[in-house]
């Protein structure tokens, strides 16, 4: 298939070039592309912006000069070619139309109805959970990801976020492994630990859920609720660690010696979250006398003080990454 990927600007409109057009889209047929390969493959092809709407099965697919498949309505100024059913092929070109767009046309129409036929049998038959798990997957296409959206009533462009929840969460949701995903606008209150991905079109549903997957395994008893979003660059890093990266850290190792002192490791998060002892020792119910003497053993083990900007960044930064490695 990708030797017959010809750029329309580089044809000419004669019988050869219009042979090897149709012999492109009956390569898709005969291969039973899927519809991202058919929209992606004809978006490379013209060169431009080309896209496949099916209203009635959520599919709203499109892809600009080969590159990813993408949600999206059909362009205005679009050449358009209407299929049965209310769904339509387009081809969105900045310039003059190409002398073999309506050949595209018609053989991506063509392709479209084959295609869309072939692959629209089992999504009705799944149930709420087995949809968010279809909707959330790394491993399916955008039109599967769409349909599946749409058969829970939610458009693929609509705003969306995935959280990631250990506990009991209401609304619409799947246990996905070990950790619950629900799919959700607001944040509702959780009794529980709960990572939050961040707002994005439902199509990308997947990248949230990534992200508050990520983000609940920078939770603890003392922060069970952590966004994304404002994990800033400490978010890159729950992937690209491993155990024996936290195991050579001598602050993480400094920690784990002080986990051993009950209360300690909960004394030194109020700390970082407060970022005074005063305000540290109100929120524990703690004497600021009593957290004072317990924060020098802290400082003898960790080897730098505590009492400034930068040793309570170095902390807050081996807690976090503790985290990440018990949460793993």
């Amino acid at each position: 298939m990708r030797g017959l990927l010809l750029r329309l600007s580089g044809l000419d409109a004669d019988a050869e070039s219009a042979v090897r057009v149709i012999g492109f889209f009956d390569r898709l047929i005969t291969e039973r592309a899927s519809l991202d390969a058919l929209v992606r493959s004809t978006s490379e092809l013209a060169g431009c912006a080309a896209g496949l709407h099916a209203p009635g099965q959520g599919l709203s697919l499109r892809a600009d000069g080969g590159g990813p498949v993408t949600a999206g309505p059909v362009p205005a100024g679009a050449a358009v070619r209407a299929l049965e059913g209310g769904v339509e092929v387009w081809v969105c070109r900045p310039g003059p139309p190409a002398p073999l767009d309506d050949m595209l046309l018609e053989r991506f129409a063509i392709a479209a109805a084959v295609l869309l036929e072939h692959s629209s049998v089992p999504l009705p038959e799944l149930g709420d959970p087995a949809l968010i798990e279809l909707v959330l997957s790394e491993s399916v296409g955008t039109a599967e990801r769409s349909r599946a959206l749409h058969l829970l009533g939610i458009a693929a462009t609509a705003p969306l976020r995935v959280l990631a929840v250990h506990g009991d969460v209401p609304g619409r949701s799947a246990l996905i492994g070990e950790v619950r995903a629900v799919l959700t606008v607001d944040v509702p209150e959780v009794a529980g630990r709960l990572g939050v991905g961040p707002l994005l079109p439902a199509i990308d549903a997947v990248k949230s859920w990534r992200a508050a997957r990520s983000a609940l395994r920078f939770t603890s008893d003392g922060e069970p609720v952590v966004w994304w979003e404002r994990l800033g660059s400490l978010g890159m890093l729950a992937d690209k660690l491993a155990v024996a990266d936290f195991e050579a850290l001598p602050d993480v190792r400094a920690l784990d010696r002080l986990a051993a002192e009950p209360g300690m490791i909960t004394m030194l998060d109020a700390l970082c979250a407060t970022g005074s002892v005063r305000k540290a020792a109100a929120a524990l119910h703690r004497h600021h006398s009593t957290m004072t003497v317990r924060l020098a053993r802290a400082e003898a083990a960790l080897g730098f003080g505590l009492d400034e900007a930068s040793g309570r960044f170095r902390l807050h930064l081996a807690l976090m990454l503790r985290r990440l490695r018990d949460n793993a």
